[in-house]
């Protein structure tokens, strides 16, 4: 076997187990950003834990055909790249569109959410979820409010009763 052929594998596997590990992924256009949006770009996802790749389009449909996710194959046209989020699902397309919105030259393409494929849509609207840290906050404090509210209430009987006595 050739060493091309060898090295191309090896990036087919490489791609593979990023798609597999992976709980979400995002497609982007990225062509027309400069070198320092781009820097900038790389440096935000990297400090968030989000991995942003190129890989030759061809060695990543070879990677998407063989885990059974066809539908990605349609999107992956012209210059793109690839975000791959292992934690958080929400937070690489989250990273990507807000600084789409400062940055028109990068566009969202598609994505896979845990084997589902998205659309451009589909991910601006995963875009806007907040993250699972903020929803729990939430949750707690939605929560809490009743009981506070319960509890200022019995201590509101407790006073107006021993001022009664």
């Amino acid at each position: 076997m050739n060493k091309n052929r060898e090295l191309k594998e090896a990036k087919v596997a490489e791609i593979k187990e990023k798609l597999e590990k992976s709980k979400s992924v995002v497609l982007s256009k990225y062509q027309g950003l400069n070198v320092e949006e781009d820097t900038t770009l790389r440096k935000n996802l990297r400090e968030a834990g989000v991995e942003y790749k190129v890989y030759k389009n061809t060695l990543t449909i070879l990677a998407a055909k063989e885990l059974g996710l066809d539908g990605i194959v349609e999107y992956l046209e012209g210059p793109v790249a690839i975000a791959f989020s292992y934690e958080d699902v929400t937070l690489g397309a989250r990273i990507l569109n807000d600084f789409a919105k400062d940055h028109k030259a990068l566009e969202l393409k598609a994505g896979i959410v845990e084997g589902e494929i998205y659309d451009e849509t589909k991910i601006k609207q995963l875009a806007t979820i907040p993250s699972k840290e903020v929803l729990i906050a939430k949750l707690l404090g939605s929560i809490k409010s009743p009981i506070s509210s319960f509890a200022r209430v019995l201590s509101a009987i407790a006073d107006s009763k021993e001022t009664a006595e």
